[in-house]
Order: structure tokens, then sequence, then C-alpha cells
């Protein structure tokens, strides 16, 4: 089975610099007080968060970026969708310790789809 489900994922300017460095095949560790990797299922959602969110925080970089790639269905599928919010806020809550497998099961590069600043508004 080689299906592939795209999700997304909004980050600031220190996570996009550690993907650039694994060649834009892999998402970086979490940090101890990170226990979860939460990808969403829709790129408004993650525009959402890296317009609304990551412009206003300092460890953000004051910058958010939309994230877009592909995971094998068949991996992400052990995982259930989380609602936090209304409907449209639906993402998947992955441990910390199953990045490395998470990783793993990415199909072809991560991209930048969109990028947000305080002081540019949004670049696509």
């Amino acid at each position: 089975m080689n299906e592939t489900t795209v999700l997304f994922r909004p980050v600031g300017q220190k996570e996009w610099d550690l993907i650039a460095e694994s060649g834009y095949t892999a998402f970086p560790p979490r940090l101890p007080y990170q226990p979860i990797f939460y990808p969403v299922l829709t790129e408004a959602y993650a525009v959402q968060i890296a317009r609304d969110w990551n412009t206003k925080d300092a460890a953000s970089g004051y910058v958010g970026y939309v994230t877009k790639f592909q995971v094998k269905t068949e991996f992400i599928a052990r995982y259930e969708v989380q609602t936090v919010g209304s409907s449209r806020h639906q993402e998947y809550w992955i441990p910390a310790e199953d990045l490395p497998q998470f990783n793993s099961n990415i199909v072809g590069k991560i991209e930048a789809i969109a990028e947000f600043r305080p002081e540019q508004g949004s670049q696509e």
C-alpha cells in the first residue's frame, strides 16, 4: 500500500531552519517540555496558527511558516484525529518518542507553502 496523506504543520523560524538542515525530510526532535508533535489536517488551520500565534511568539522568531508534507497513510492511521476547539481544528497527536518513526514515514520533501511576519503579512 503506497497511499499517502497530506498534512500541514505551522512552524517558527528555528524549527524551519532545523527542517532545512535535514534536507527538508524530517521534523526536529521535540524539546523536553514538548511531549507531543502535532501535525494538522488542513492548510487553513495551519495558516491560523502560523499567522496568529507564531508571528507574536519570540520563541518562533516572530515568523510563522506553513509546511505541507505527505506521510504514509498506513502509518498515520494508527493515530486518532483529535479535535481541539471547533471541528475546523483537527490534528494528530504524535508522542515525541514516535517522531523518528513518523519522520521515516514522510514521503518526499517538507515544503513551506506560506510565510507570515508581523511587519510584512503573508507571502505565498
